[in-house]
């Protein structure tokens, strides 16, 4: 019997991250879906990033004032930076497209944010099962098939913007937007391996 109780909350500030990447990366989609609101959405988006980065604040201060925390400290701090580093990279991904005045809408944008969406909720699902290793390595391997689609369709997007006479302005911008959306969904990736190492030192 513990005289001291682990601090537990740990769990629902991750599980919390987890969902500003998805509500984020749902903005993202609309945003490229809908470019007149542009503005509109980027500032949506930088309102969870602020969000995110309160609740990593939350979490690294926690860290100091727990006795006793239910995974090591040095995991909890990375899952929460891994988890934040995911709504930076969307959040960027949004400063980018209203930098740029993107005014079009492209499929493989909304190809792409579809991807981000559903490695979100992914996410979100290993998040909840991060004491089951089997239900973790499972999402992680449907995380890893996502990133995979997701590199496929960032370079056949990337390869279009070549085709014919492009207008050499428009490839810059959207060959920096693809690159930002395919390191969130590495990024992705990232927070499932370090959730699967989590999931399996605490079985």
């Amino acid at each position: 019997m513990r005289l001291i109780p682990r601090d537990e909350r740990f769990f629902d500030m991750f599980g919390e991250l987890a969902q500003r990447i998805t509500t984020s990366a749902k903005l993202l989609h609309e945003l490229f879906s809908h470019p007149d609101r542009l503005v509109e959405y980027e500032a949506r988006i930088k309102d969870v990033e602020h969000q995110a980065d309160e609740l990593v604040h939350q979490v690294n201060k926690r860290i100091d004032t727990s006795f006793v925390t239910p995974l090591d400290r040095e995991d909890i701090h990375l899952l929460a930076t891994r988890l934040d580093n995911v709504v930076d990279l969307i959040d960027g991904t949004a400063r980018r497209a209203r930098m740029f005045r993107i005014t079009e809408t492209r499929e493989a944008a909304l190809q792409l944010t579809d991807v981000l969406v559903r490695a979100g909720e992914c996410i979100e699902e290993a998040v909840r099962d991060v004491k089951k290793p089997q239900s973790v390595a499972d999402i992680g391997r449907r995380i890893k098939d996502l990133e995979e689609e997701g590199d496929a369709t960032y370079h056949e997007a990337v390869g279009a913007l070549f085709d014919g006479t492009p207008n050499a302005l428009d490839v810059i911008k959207w060959k920096e937007l693809y690159d930002k959306l395919e390191e969130a969904m590495d990024e992705c990736e990232d927070v499932s391996n370090v959730l699967e190492s989590i999931s399996l030192k605490n079985s």
